[in-house]
């Protein structure tokens, strides 16, 4: 198995094992340049803190793509961040996404940030002066929308490799914030928030994952990811 599959699978079996949510959707993905599937879209849902969890692989050797892609979404009354991670490679070349999503205004809530953000902080700053990571080509637009602890780079192999301690770091403190009660959240802030986190207006990721699987299947894929239902 490669890379960024191993450290998915392995990442979406600790959520799996830690949160109370069953599987309604597994399907194929598909592309009108590749006879063979391309990739796989899993969805389970559960009633409590977490209501959603979704999986995207695209894996398609020809053009050098393994990306797999994990988001846990949290209810909308919860002010337990949503977690997500991406592993990539393409060809020789690596990249990881890592962030606790907020359900707040940080600038405006300091209780919030010291509980749910600063106890990564090690982690963050640990990893953040690590060899063979450099920079991903986000614009500011993206960075706006996720937290001031978000991990991503681009990496080298062996960085890449190291790169799942950090995971597991941060989704350890995750699950831990599951039990929590974090109230006076703003349901429609979460709403708008995610309609413009996955926004192909923002995120050039859409045009190329509609490019691969076109249009009415890369839009289905966007709405799993955009909505609660």
């Amino acid at each position: 198995m490669s890379r960024p599959g191993a450290l998915s699978d392995r990442t979406l079996d600790k959520i799996l094992q830690g949160v109370p949510v069953t599987l309604k959707d597994d399907r194929e993905l598909t592309s009108p340049m590749s006879p063979a599937p391309v990739g796989r879209i899993r969805v389970w849902r559960g009633t409590g803190t977490v209501v959603k969890v979704v999986n995207v692989s695209l894996v398609v050797p020809p053009i050098g793509l393994d990306s797999h892609m994990i988001f846990a979404f949290t209810a909308p009354d919860s002010g337990v961040p949503h977690f997500t991670l991406d592993a990539v490679a393409n060809g020789d070349n690596y990249a990881f996404h890592l962030d606790l999503i907020p359900r707040v205004d940080l600038a405006t809530s300091l209780s919030y940030l010291d509980t749910v953000f600063e106890p990564l902080t090690e982690i963050y700053t640990e990893v953040r002066g690590r060899e063979g990571l450099t920079p991903a080509h986000l614009t500011p637009r993206q960075y706006a929308l996720m937290s001031p602890w978000m991990l991503v780079s681009r990496a080298t192999a062996a960085a890449f490799e190291g790169i799942g301690d950090a995971v597991d770091g941060y989704l350890g403190h995750w699950l831990s914030l599951l039990s929590s009660s974090i109230t006076g959240i703003d349901t429609a802030r979460d709403a708008q928030h995610r309609a413009l986190l996955f926004s192909p207006a923002i995120d050039p990721v859409w045009s190329q994952t509609e490019r691969l699987l076109g249009r009415e299947q890369s839009e289905s894929v966007r709405l799993e990811l955009v909505s609660n239902e």
